[in-house]
């Protein structure tokens, strides 16, 4: 049978209003009664149900996860650490793909904030990156956090995860330029994330404190798929120079780049070398195996989700909106040398 709340109640000695104030982490409860209900609660291996919290209060146990990106794999993992973070702290998780293209983006996320009930939102690019959906969010009081590539953006309360892309592109190309090569080419994602920008930045610093090629032929626009790879390749071997290592802004866009380069009999890394970013099963699943920069997504995710829990249980704690207070948590990805990237013969 399952075990309710009368249950724990009657096991530590206090009524079933009591175990739902500590549950709830409401204030004015003795550090004594907390311990009480709290060891019943593992005793008895209670679980409260969060949506019947919902109901029973005007306090929302309800955060969502707010999304436009066609990548299948960080979007399951993102779902997979949110939930873990969720479950852990009894927090029910709503998933809400959406067009950021769309007119009406901001009165549809928060007419489904009310709809729902939700305590507060985790915002992935390029959502995290619209200054003025975040605006929005912020004057109508809901507590976000936001993915973001680069620094916090300026002027706009929230909670932030900043993902160092800069510095991990740096990391790549500088790899690159140790393995000999001097003239190397880049594969962009869809500009309007500022994951492309950032990433595109640091393989322009790298290449200038060598002094080495940034021509314009070098960079070619793509989007965040396997199909923009495969034809970001062939602009690049139709050059009357073909760069001799290429770094894309995604292992999908390097894994379409990797099998155009061997449809045309380019060994790889032996004639070219290729580099991408995310640690995505793209990089694992190729051969060789692809070069990357390791962004662990669950990793990130279930950091958004705990800091948008403990946000909205100090808001409830305290009575005040300490999500007006702005915060941020540093990640940045590490470099993960695989085969496509071996030594060129002769250096």
């Amino acid at each position: 049978m399952k075990t309710t709340i009368k249950d724990v109640a009657e096991l530590a000695g206090v009524s079933f209003k009591t175990v739902s104030r500590v549950v709830n982490k409401e204030p004015n409860v003795s550090e004594e009664t907390v311990e009480k209900v709290q060891a019943a609660i593992r005793q008895l291996n209670y679980r409260p149900n969060p949506a019947a919290r919902n109901l029973a209060s005007d306090k929302s146990y309800s955060i969502a996860y707010v999304y436009d990106n066609p990548n299948a794999y960080y979007v399951i993992d993102m779902q997979k650490g949110l939930l873990t973070e969720c479950y852990r702290k009894d927090y029910e998780l709503l998933i809400h793909p959406c067009d950021a293209a769309g007119e009406d983006i901001v009165q549809d996320i928060l007419h489904m904030a009310t709809r729902s009930n939700l305590a507060g939102l985790v915002l992935s690019p390029p959502l995290s990156e619209m200054p003025e959906l975040l605006t929005q969010i912020a004057s109508y009081g809901l507590p976000f956090v936001g993915i973001v590539s680069g620094e916090v953006p300026f002027g706009i309360h929230g909670k932030w995860l900043c993902i160092d892309d800069f510095q991990a592109s740096c990391d790549i190309v500088n790899h690159l330029i140790h393995q000999g090569h001097k003239r190397i080419g880049f594969i962009s994602g869809n500009r309007n994330h500022r994951s492309t920008l950032e990433r595109e930045r640091g393989y322009l610093d790298a290449l200038e404190n060598y002094r080495l090629d940034t021509s314009a032929e070098l960079r070619i626009d793509g989007e965040y798929n396997f199909e923009s790879g495969v034809s970001a390749m062939k602009q690049f071997l139709a050059l009357a120079n073909p760069p001799t290592a290429v770094f894309a802004c995604n292992d999908e866009l390097a894994a379409g780049a990797l099998l155009e380069a061997r449809l045309n009999n380019i060994q790889v890394p032996q004639d070219m070398a290729i580099a991408g970013f995310e640690n995505s099963p793209f990089s694992r699943q190729t051969s060789p195996a692809i070069t990357t920069a390791e962004q662990d997504t669950v990793a990130i995710a279930r950091k958004a989700a705990g800091l948008l829990i403990d946000t909205i249980s100090q808001s409830k704690r305290h009575a005040k909106p300490v999500f007006e207070e702005t915060d941020s948590i540093s990640y940045c990805p590490e470099l993960i040398i695989r085969d496509s990237t071996t030594k060129k013969p002769g250096n």
